[in-house]
């Protein structure tokens, strides 16, 4: 349909998967598993429930009659209603005793959670092949010597491995944050209207151990390990915000190496990936723009911008609850899934393809490796009879005047040259460019490199085996 208006994260960023998570269909299929699981529990509790309902509900879980659902919605005005009423023409023998005792709430929220952890667990999954990726690639660049930046000033020499573990660190926290909330996720449960379970105690005659064992019942039906303890008619609403918030930690740090990589791309030292018949420019034919760079920076803006939604809808909650939630988390908790697995998607495919250029590297070092030498040079003259005082004087001024021709004139950096010629230093030319090889200042970044990579990492990894190997699929 080209008359209405169709996302883009469903068109051109999240994948198959994550879009079915939070389609129709798996919201409408997990509420009927919610009242048979319900149901189900009630039934093993003593409640007058037969198999014979349980199984006629279970026959038609998957089979909704959408048209006789979205009729009765228009005729009264209530979602949770109209499915019920759905399923119950379904389910004639158990109508009766579909959502028993139960508010809106037992399938909205309850459902709400189901995804929320189950969109988790895929995000893990993209998050882990990202961690993957970048750390073949930190140990295939870990000994490539390169310049290194504060304030994108150049400050010392680091590898281009190294750099890429900066990355992954990032990572490996967002995983951290991501398998917590995980760990903690729980079911709300049936907690009744204001979450006193007031209606369930009537059903069980008082009996508060078996609406307590309900719940958890209702918990391990859904793979819970449990339920929260109080709730009012909703599940605190800080859950969203802790979940949400895993989801802005991975598009902060994704935010950033898109950064990394757009500025290294203009120093024409590493560029994304970019197709043979690609364009770069409607005008500029020659240009090479990082546009996957740049869509990461541009979704994960509005992934961080998102996390402020269920911060808001938590401090708008008047007592037991309030409806002003709703609309929000409608949008706020799907769209900010499917761009968190939009983006990931595209880290993967540009750290897939990240292609390096060795000789500019170099260039750039070699450029400013003199000036970052100097304190190296500087101890060697001392050893070699020199007086430190004057040696630090004669560097300075051959630093300042260098400096001076290289940003008024042009020229290249000879400082190695003017320290080679004077007999201050006891030094030829070519014994201070040994001196200050690029491969001698970077020996621990190298280490580094491979002790992260083969010890966290390498850990992490192994953990998920099973997660690895996935494809992306970046169609525009």
């Amino acid at each position: 349909m080209n008359d209405k208006y169709i996302s883009p994260l469903s068109k051109r960023y999240a994948g198959e998967e994550m879009q079915r998570l939070f389609s129709k269909d798996k919201k409408f299929k997990t509420w009927r598993r919610l009242w048979i699981a319900l149901a189900e529990s009630q039934m093993e509790l003593g409640l007058n429930i037969s198999r014979e309902q349980i199984q006629q509900m279970k026959d038609n879980m998957d089979n909704i009659d959408y048209q006789v659902a979205e009729a009765k919605e228009k005729e009264i005005r209530h979602d949770v209603m109209s499915h019920i009423y759905a399923f119950g023409k379904q389910c004639p023998d158990a109508k009766g005793i579909i959502h028993l005792g139960a508010t809106s709430c037992f399938v909205g929220d309850n459902t709400d959670l189901v995804l929320m952890k189950e969109g988790l667990v895929l995000v893990r999954k993209k998050l882990i092949n990202t961690i993957k990726l970048l750390s073949d690639f930190a140990m295939e660049y870990r000994d490539l010597p390169t310049l290194g930046f504060t304030h994108f000033q150049p400050a010392q020499p680091t590898t281009v491995g190294k750099r890429a573990s900066l990355w992954i660190q990032d990572l490996l926290l967002d995983l951290e944050a991501l398998e917590f909330v995980i760990s903690t996720l729980k079911l709300r449960g049936a907690k009744g209207t204001t979450g006193t379970q007031a209606s369930f105690m009537e059903l069980f005659d008082g009996d508060g151990e078996k609406v307590k064992e309900l719940d958890q019942k209702i918990a391990e039906k859904l793979d819970f390990s449990g339920t929260y303890h109080v709730t009012g008619q909703t599940y605190s609403r800080k859950v969203d915000f802790q979940v949400l918030q895993v989801l802005s930690g991975i598009a902060q740090s994704a935010y950033k190496f898109s950064n990394d990589i757009r500025l290294l791309a203009h120093m024409k030292e590493i560029e994304e990936p970019f197709e043979k018949s690609q364009v770069g420019s409607s005008a500029m034919a020659y240009k090479r723009n990082p546009m996957r760079s740049e869509r990461m920076a541009s979704i994960a803006r509005f992934i961080i911008s998102n996390s402020i939604n269920p911060a808001l809808n938590t401090t708008g909650q008047w007592l037991e609850r309030t409806l002003d939630d709703s609309a929000n988390r409608r949008l706020s908790i799907p769209e900010g899934f499917l761009a968190t697995d939009g983006l990931l998607s595209l880290y993967i495919n540009v750290a897939d393809g990240l292609v390096v250029y060795p000789k500019v590297i170099e260039k750039h070092l070699q450029e400013e490796l003199p000036f970052m030498a100097t304190e190296t040079i500087l101890m060697e003259g001392v050893k070699r009879g020199g007086d430190r005082q004057v040696l630090h004087e004669a560097i300075r001024k051959h630093s300042l005047a260098t400096a001076e021709s290289i940003k008024v004139h042009g020229q290249e950096n000879n400082l190695v040259e003017r320290l080679g010629e004077d007999p201050e230093f006891n030094m030829t030319e070519d014994e201070i460019r040994d001196m200050i090889r690029p491969e001698r200042f970077v020996g621990r970044s190298v280490q580094q490199v491979e002790e992260f990579v083969g010890g966290p990492v390498k850990d992490m990894l192994e953990r998920y085996p099973e997660d690895l190997g996935i494809e992306v699929n970046i169609s525009v």
